[in-house]
């Protein structure tokens, strides 16, 4: 048998693998959990799941191992690897649906995206090994190995429970949030024109900008006053938000998952507004496209306050901030409608 026919027996088994993980992985993306009736066991699917993970892990190595270096694997040792990759994968696909729907939304959305991760590792790992020469060992295929190990190391930092999947998703939030508040702050407290770095000019600064879409007028700064209000508002209810669900949060509960998940769902609409708002505020301001972000934020905070306030994650000592932060709202929202209507 000629190399090449070597070569291309021993990749048609590695062909038909990668179009099946590929499958796998675009139904594990799409698909839904296995809805059981029975007891499920949190504590046991972990279990179960980590060893599945560690199989695609040695799996993997063992792929890459042996397509590292010359004589290529025999036929029926491609066969073998591959059909051991399959196995793995597949086992992985099915522990990870295990996990129902009932055991928290946001949980199984981070355990889902983790899982597909790995998929994909596995998927390029293949490619890399199919499209380069099958005797020498590639830097991208290196990395590729290494994008597999990685993205499997990554399980053992997966939250174990909704409460906890609730808790990273609202720290993913409060980071977005300061970031755009941070942006407009250090904006303000730059020189009165943000622009006048890349808008120099061209008459030698002998005479003053004739354009002054390009910075603040003085109505506008006063505007940017109780919007900062609101999204430091926004913040400060991300932050104490995350306290409650730290100290009251129940994932043991079928109610109480649910609740969890509609408090991670909405609260995902904060940065997206935060910074529709921050956006609005640059010059030259559209005052009308302010007043609507504004209220857009300030609807979607009054939403969350109450979701909040009616959830078991709101105890006695939380209703005080939830109806200082109602208050806080209301404030910011109309002094800056006010400020937006008056003349000058």
């Amino acid at each position: 048998m000629s190399a090449d026919n070597h070569s291309e027996n021993v990749s048609l088994p590695l062909r038909n693998v990668l179009n099946s993980i590929q499958c796998i992985r675009d139904r594990v993306r799409d698909g839904e959990s296995n809805e059981s009736d029975g007891a499920f066991n949190l504590s046991n699917f972990w279990d179960t799941l980590n060893q599945a993970v560690k199989a695609v892990s040695q799996e993997a190595t063992k792929l890459s191992l042996a397509f590292s270096k010359p004589p290529l694997p025999s036929q029926q040792d491609g066969e073998k690897l591959a059909e051991s990759i399959l196995k793995s994968v597949l086992t992985l696909s099915t522990v990870y649906y295990w996990l129902p729907k009932s055991q928290g939304v946001t949980l199984r959305r981070q355990v889902r995206d983790a899982t597909v991760e790995v998929l994909e590792g596995v998927t390029q790992l293949l490619e890399v090994i199919l499209s380069t020469p099958l005797q020498s060992l590639s830097q991208e295929q290196l990395t590729s190995t290494g994008s597999v190990w990685s993205a499997c190391d990554q399980f053992a930092q997966l939250p174990q429970d909704n409460k906890a999947a609730v808790l990273v998703a609202l720290s993913a939030q409060i980071g977005v949030v300061r970031d755009a508040l941070d942006e407009i702050q250090q904006a303000l407290s730059e020189a009165e024109d943000p622009f006048s770095d890349v808008l120099d000019d061209d008459q030698g600064g002998v005479e003053p900008r004739g354009n002054q879409d390009t910075y603040w007028s003085e109505k506008d700064r006063c505007v940017i006053g109780p919007c900062q209000g609101l999204m430091k508002a926004s913040s400060a209810c991300l932050r104490k938000l995350t306290a409650a669900v730290r100290t009251n949060g129940d994932a043991g509960v079928p109610q109480n998952v649910a609740q969890l998940d509609d408090l991670a769902d909405i609260t995902k609409e904060i940065s997206p507004a935060v910074d529709d708002l921050a956006l609005s505020l640059y010059p030259p301001m559209d005052y009308s496209g302010v007043e609507d972000n504004v209220s857009k934020l300030a609807a979607l905070l009054k939403k969350i306050l109450e979701m909040i306030r009616s959830s078991h994650v709101c105890g006695e000592s939380e209703l005080t901030w939830v109806q200082f932060l109602d208050g806080a709202v209301f404030h910011n929202l109309h002094k800056a409608k006010d400020l937006i209507q008056q003349d000058g």
